[in-house]
């Protein structure tokens, strides 16, 4: 299967290359027009190919979001289902998922920002601690599942943050943004960047700090970014780029739906800590080797750390002064230390088969990471964030992964409106554990290799000058990953076994713009997720319950994403020309079923076919309405999310907290930006206007375990200026 995979691939790139024996006529990018009307990624941009996949690109200050907060069902209202986890409102974290898949820390998403990774172990333990502000993005892209050809692995697709650059006219602009709100939250966000002869550079540093909604959920959060650019020819150009983000934050710890029901506000917890630090340094070169062929690099290293100190135990168990020790509890104490390179080398190249314009991407990847865990250690019993230990850790490993990709995609122009895309990559994976599991009593060690072969194809046909068809099928997997055989709570038990998980994705769709008046995209697609693991909520002899993660299952998700904006001055119903209404609509059905699995409960063997994926609400559906006068802006957002379970059980309640349902909510967002004197702005809004109870998630790990209540209404105002 290796050497028929390698052979279609050369196949594939000599065709490229020594196809064209002519000059031949380029084609051009698409142009990427900024809009508030959200648009799709061109066919081609720079040395990526996109035709034929369902692909989104929204720009953060359009979209009329909170970015100080990072408000993510805001900033990601444009694109249909998006499932967010609202943990809380400090914007620490970005918690996604699609179709299905699981929204912690966007652990399903390959994450990137400016085409590099920002996920701490993309294969061991995939969890994006890496979280920078929304004012420095110029642009967000998403690929769905089809982008494991060109990007790998994870069901969820890719998503990347495309940063600021400097003002490409002036040598030095100054750009700063203050922002107050609820519960002493506030946000300091400045920047500078500019051009000066061949060198463009860009930098910014935020802060940002508050109590939290909940009592003992105060953080202090720091990020900042430099990149400089010199350019030294027409043809190429090399930058240097460093990305830095951390913080620390209190968790008021997880509830029962006792307590949820008497007061969502309440913590029980106010001694448990996290505290993540990421450093990005990394380096992009970009040159165009002929008229019809770029080649790009890019190396990048990630280092950093993950450190929490917790009470570690179900919100039905307070954490009160021990009379026999007469202090509190000890906490338990996790450390990972992360350090990772990563380099991918592409190249893009036009030519003409017969009378056929063609487009060939291709390219390689290397990746080693090694991850050092240090958990179940036994802490202080301090009140303060105090990583200091009194007894060593119960689990000290070394998680080391060494990473091989080939790939290709060739854009193939069969008329002038229809196209294929036919695609390949390899993937071999080489792991290795070693190291001490205490409550095992005795030493681990693991070594394997994996190899993932993936196809896909995309399609695409010009219907009108403004509208297209599309679709797509790639295959897709998820390795399994090495935190779970190594848990850090006292209600979960980890099946050693676990297997990767496989599967593809599919789309079929139609999009495109009419007039100046309508935006559209609408899409069914179906994902199959090959041994899913997943969550059981299992009895023990005592009658005791307990989690156990393991493979559960082949779960099928399926549905349809439809997402449409009309402008009514567009349409000419306004005129003037300084006024506008705008009115926008983001729904997906997403129907996330079992197809097979069974487990052992009790004795018995249960049946999971027809459960409900867990952490898979059926509809998401966000509205918004939009006025616009001038320099004057105001968006008022609704938000509905159905009802979904938290186990793949489908358990409608546990007396902990920690597994049941996720009942349905509605939301409301406002929001109003005034940019006036030329230099300056001001903004304001109200978030969950109405001040609705609600959370997105039950778990059974960190910050919980219990449910994680989502903040009810808060305010905030911004003042900013540009020079």
């Amino acid at each position: 299967m290796r050497k028929t995979f390698l052979f279609s691939a050369f196949t594939i790139f000599c065709t490229g290359a020594y196809a064209q024996e002519k000059p031949v006529a380029r084609m051009l990018d698409s142009v990427l027009i900024r809009s508030t009307i959200q648009p799709h990624l061109p066919e081609v941009q720079s040395v990526y190919i996109f035709s034929g996949k369902k692909t989104n690109d929204i720009v953060p200050d359009a979209s009329g979001a909170n970015l100080a907060g990072n408000v993510s069902r805001m900033i990601f209202a444009r694109i249909p289902g998006i499932n967010v986890w609202d943990m809380d409102g400090a914007g620490t974290q970005v918690n996604i998922g699609t179709r299905g898949t699981d929204t912690h820390r966007s652990i399903e998403m390959n994450m990137r920002q400016n085409g590099y990774n920002t996920n701490s172990d993309m294969f061991g333990y995939p969890e994006d601690h890496y979280t920078p502000p929304m004012q420095a993005i110029s642009e967000i892209q998403l690929v769905r599942g089809s982008a494991a050809l060109q990007f790998g692995s994870q069901f969820g697709g890719m998503m990347n943050y495309v940063m600021k650059n400097g003002d490409s006219s002036r040598p030095f602009v100054l750009e700063s943004e203050q922002t107050a709100g609820s519960n002493k939250f506030f946000n300091s966000f400045n920047a500078v960047g500019g051009t000066v002869g061949k060198i463009n550079y860009y930098a910014y540093f935020d802060q940002r700090q508050g109590d939290g909604w909940r009592p003992g959920s105060a953080f202090v959060y720091q990020a900042m970014y430099g990149g400089v650019t010199y350019r030294f020819d027409r043809k190429g150009s090399i930058a240097f780029q460093f990305s830095r983000m951390n913080y620390r934050q209190q968790i008021a710890g997880g509830l029962t739906d006792a307590q949820f029901k008497q007061d969502p506000r309440q913590a029980t917890r106010t001694r448990n800590f996290f505290y993540p630090e990421i450093n990005i340094p990394a380096l992009l070169f970009n040159y165009e080797l002929s008229h019809n062929t770029q080649l790009s690099v890019t190396s990048h290293y990630l280092g950093g750390q993950r450190n929490s100190v917790q009470f570690i135990n179900t919100p039905n168990i307070a954490d009160t002064i021990n009379t026999a020790l007469g202090t509190y509890n000890p906490r338990q104490v996790d450390r990972d230390y992360y350090s990772g390179f990563t380099t991918e080398a592409r190249l893009l190249h036009r030519y003409t088969l017969g009378k056929m314009i063609a487009v060939i991407t291709g390219g390689i990847r290397y990746f080693t990471e090694t991850t050092l865990r240090k958990q179940k250690g036994t802490g202080t019993t301090g009140n303060d964030f105090d990583l200091n230990l009194v007894k060593p850790y119960g689990i000290d490993l070394r998680l080391h992964t060494n990473n091989y990709a080939v790939f290709a995609e060739n854009l193939l122009r069969v008329t002038s409106r229809f196209s294929i895309t036919p695609g390949i990559r390899w993937e071999l994976i080489e792991s290795s554990l070693k190291g001490v599991i205490n409550n095992a009593s005795f030493p681990v060690a693991y070594t394997g290799k994996r190899n993932f072969p993936l196809l896909g194809t995309g399609l695409q046909y010009q219907v009108s000058n403004g509208t297209q068809l599309y679709g797509n099928i790639s295959q897709a997997y998820r390795p399994y990953i090495y935190a779970s055989i190594t848990p850090a709570d006292q209600v979960g038990v980890i099946d050693p076994h676990l297997k990767d998980s496989k599967g593809y994705d599919a789309d079929l769709g139609y999009r495109g713009r009419v007039g100046d008046w309508l935006h559209f995209d609408v899409n069914l697609f179906y994902v199959y997720y090959g041994n899913r693991a997943g969550q059981l909520t299992l009895t023990k002899p005592d009658n005791s319950t307990y989690l156990y993660t393991t493979n559960i299952g082949d779960a099928v998700a399926r549905g349809v994403e439809a997402y449409a904006e009309v402008s009514l001055a567009g349409a000419g119903l306004l005129t003037g020309g300084r006024i506008d209404l705008r009115v926008f609509n983001s729904f997906s059905y997403t129907h996330g079923r079992y197809i097979s699995g069974q487990i052992n409960n009790a004795g018995h063997n249960v049946s999971l076919k027809g459960n409900r994926t867990e952490g898979t609400p059926d509809y998401i559906d966000r509205a918004g309405l939009i006025f616009q006068s001038g320099s004057l802006r105001s968006t008022l957002q609704y938000s509905y999310v159905g009802k979904g379970f938290s186990d793949a059980n489908n358990t409608a309640s546990n007396p902990t907290g920690a597994t049941g349902i996720v009942p349905a909510y509605h939301l409301l967002d406002w929001s109003a930006d005034w940019a006036f004197l030329t230099h300056y702005h001001v903004s304001a809004g109200v978030n969950n206007l109405a001040g609705t109870h609600y959370f997105t998630r039950r778990i059974n790990m960190y910050p919980g375990p219990g449910i994680l209540p989502a903040d009810g209404r808060t305010f905030y105002v911004s003042l900013g200026l540009k020079l």
